[in-house]
Order: structure tokens, then sequence, then C-alpha cells
């Protein structure tokens, strides 16, 4: 049998624009649309606007007196580094070190958290606060109640004014508005590395939304665009992706994100294991990879050094749409440097690799 998939409630928009549907999450969501394909629509994000629906994104939120400490407490990230209005990147760990997911928190006040973790792993995230929460303290998942749009590029900035809501706050941030009566959380954030912003609504309102997004971005030369894009996206800036990069055996010492964590906090889920993780200096660590040669890294090819000896895997690879050759995240042995060669095995046959520092695309200052 067929697994049931959960519509976005954009999925009639997507199914008139002919879009190329998947499963994502237990979602059926767009990959591309008809008329453009993956790299025209990854160009227009870089160079002018894309309209991205990730509706399929969870919501969850941790409400009551001391609603923010008790958060603070189970995940990694350090919430008392950022002021009420701010979000935040952060991580669900294990007490063992591994990521149950990676997810952002907005701080609304000492006794209100709202959360945006993966699809899915919402139901695992919301049990596990939950099961912990003190007395007073509510965590319910809102999964499903919100659509989620993500505007971004160089013109989201003009896309968003022209339906005359908030732009210009700083990146991380969030901002509580409305259009035409629909009330609409204008988050400054994204998961391009561009400028740009998620659109919080109210799931029965976001059709409308899109639709007066679409009109505004289509004279600016922007357009839809599918979750293809947005992982070619990620992936030139070198921003993980649950499940390849971050996952119950990747911790986040081993994904390069200590800086999203808060080693001087009292207490996090997996502080011990993190700690002695990162003291010992024996883990693999994640790096990038610019393909010297022909051939597009995939996830799990191994990596060989000079000598043929297997010194990693990649855990995410792709074209890279703006350099126009292959790229990837790969977990590497330690006594793999910067700067070295390196050999990809993709599909049996050897591809030679440059080991980089992420991102592969310097887009400027766009984020800030």
């Amino acid at each position: 049998m067929t697994q049931h998939l959960r519509h976005s409630p954009l999925h009639d928009r997507h199914v008139a624009l002919g879009a190329k549907l998947a499963d994502f999450g237990g979602w059926d969501m767009p990959i591309e649309y008809a008329g453009g394909g993956v790299v025209a629509e990854h160009t227009a994000v870089r160079e002018r606007v894309g309209l991205f629906d990730v509706s399929h994104l969870g919501t969850a939120s941790a409400t009551g007196p001391g609603a923010a400490a008790y958060v603070n407490s189970c995940l990694t990230n350090d919430l008392t580094r950022i002021p009420v209005g701010k979000a935040q990147y952060t991580l669900c760990c294990t007490e063992t070190g591994g990521v149950v997911d990676d997810l952002i928190q907005y701080l609304r006040g000492d006794d209100d958290v709202f959360l945006v973790p993966n699809a899915a792993n919402t139901a695992t995230v919301v049990d596990l606060l939950r099961a912990g929460a003190p007395e007073g303290v509510e965590v319910r998942s809102s999964h499903g109640e919100f659509g989620i749009v993500a505007v971004q590029g160089p013109l989201a900035d003009e896309t968003l004014q022209a339906l005359g809501l908030p732009v210009g706050h700083d990146y991380m941030s969030f901002v509580d508005a409305s259009w035409n009566g629909v009330p609409i959380v204008v988050c400054r954030t994204g998961y391009t590395g561009e400028r740009g912003y998620e659109l919080v609504v109210p799931s029965d309102r976001t059709p409308a939304v899109w639709d007066a997004l679409v009109e505004a971005a289509t004279p600016l030369g922007g357009r839809p665009a599918g979750l293809g894009a947005r992982d070619t996206l990620r992936t030139e800036m070198g921003y993980p992706l649950h499940g390849n990069d971050l996952s119950l055996d990747i911790t986040p010492v081993m994904a390069n994100l200590g800086w999203a964590v808060g080693w001087d906090k009292e207490s996090f889920w997996g502080k011990a294991a993190l700690t002695a993780e990162r003291a010992a200096k024996r883990t693999r660590l994640s790096r990038g990879l610019v393909v010297t040669g022909r051939g597009i890294p995939r996830a799990h090819c191994a990596v060989r050094s000079g000598d043929g000896a297997t010194v990693g895997e990649v855990t995410s690879g792709t074209f890279s749409p703006t350099r126009k050759q292959g790229i990837a995240l790969a977990l590497l042995d330690r006594s793999v440097a910067l700067g070295d060669t390196v050999v990809v095995d993709v599909r049996g046959r050897d591809v030679g690799a440059e080991v980089v520092r992420p991102p592969f695309v310097h887009v400027g200052v766009r984020e800030g």
C-alpha cells in the first residue's frame, strides 16, 4: 500500500503550476516546477527572488511560567544570548550526543518559545520536551496549523514591500504583522544564504498570501522554487541537512556546529557526552569537497586519500549551479587537512576533489 502523504495548504497551487511532487518527510511537496527546473529556480534565488513552500516544517510551542528557561535546559544553544524578538539555531540531542533534530527557536518571552523543527521529527521533539516539562509549562505541537512560505533572494525586500509587510529587521529576528487582516509572523530567516524571510501564516489563509507573493515577485523576475533548488542552495552554503549531515550518529562536534552549543550552560541534553567528545578530538569532522574533475559526489560515496586509504564518506553531494561543478559535504578523518586533495568514489570511478571550508559560494552580506 502507498503511504498516505500529507498535503500543504498550497498543494492545489503546486498542481496547477505543474510541479513534480515527491514524498518529503511524509508530505507531498514540490521538487521543481514545470517550465523551469532546479537550475532556473536556483538561479532565480541567487540573482532575484524565489518563493518556497516549506509548510512541511513543524511548528510547536512551549508556554507557561519558566518555559524559556526549561527549553534552554534541554536544547543545545543558549537562549539567554538573545533578547525577546530574536531567533536562534539550536539542536535537540540525545544524552549520548546524537542529533534528534536541528531547529529554530523563537523567543517571544520568558514564558513563550515558538519552535520550528523538521517535518519528520516534530512529534519526537515535542514528546521529549513534554516528558520533562515542569508543572505549568505546556508543550504542544501545532504542526499543520500554519503554512510557511520562504521568500529568498536579493529582491526579497521588494517582494514583501509590495504587500506592505515589514522588511529590514535584523537577521534572525521576527516581527508580528498582518496583510489584509491575515496575521503573519515575518521571520528574517532562511536556508539559502541569501537575504530573505520566512512567513508563518494560518493554514487557511496561506493560499491568498502565496498568490499575492507570486504576483509581486513575477515582475521582478522571481518565481516559485521547489525543494530541489532549496537543496542545491543550502549545500552551496554548507548548511547541514538532518538525516544526511546530522543524525543520531553524527554529533554537533562532528558537524562543526559547536557555535550552536552553549558549552557554559549548566545543562542541556547530551552535555556530558559532547563535552568529552569535544575535548578528545578524535572523531571525524565535516569538511567541504570541491570536485576538480568531472563527476557529482552523492551521499555515502567513499572518500580516499592519495594512497588509497579510506578517510571518510560524503554526507551530502550535488552539482552546484553557481560554480558549475560538483560539491559535497563529507565526514573526514582529522588527518585530512584543508587544502588536501582526495579521491571520491563516484559509482566506481575515481574523481579528484579538494578539501575546503564551506561555504562554497560567497553571497556577501545579504543575510545581514
